[in-house]
């Protein structure tokens, strides 16, 4: 039997503390009633699979309704771009980044998808949603 020469084949993949929060900055948003509704789009979205190492590429979109703060745009590029290199799940992805948001800028609702592209035979698309809690 031939050995299989992939078995030990691994790229270096970082852990999920290489996302880099600190560069998001939230500016101010001078219409908090007018139910704005705000979205960003990118076809640059990537990350690795944390088993294997091999990328997964996505088209993101993140829509919210923002409250009191808007994010500004080139640190939300800056912190995407973080993910790179780091292992995370496709459905976890979405979900982090939620998460991350709603925490930097407690908006009125958040919504991130992700449309995977197509990886042996499969295409995942996976939405994380938020709503702020009235009352």
């Amino acid at each position: 039997m031939e050995e299989d020469k992939y078995a030990s084949k691994r790229f270096d993949i970082q852990q999920e503390d290489a996302i880099d929060l600190a560069v998001l900055e939230a500016i101010p948003f001078d219409y908090p009633d007018s139910a704005t509704e705000v979205a960003y789009h990118t076809e640059e979205f990537t990350f690795v699979c944390p088993w294997t190492g091999l990328p997964d590429f996505a088209h993101l979109v993140i829509r919210y309704v923002p409250h009191r703060a808007l994010v500004e745009l080139k640190s939300l590029k800056y912190y995407l771009t973080s993910y790179r290199n780091v292992g995370i799940l496709q459905e976890h992805a979405v979900n982090r980044i939620l998460q991350d948001l709603v925490q930097l800028l407690q908006p009125v609702s958040m919504a991130v998808e992700a449309e995977y592209r197509e990886r042996g035979g499969m295409k995942t698309r996976a939405v994380a949603k938020y709503e702020k809690e009235t009352g």
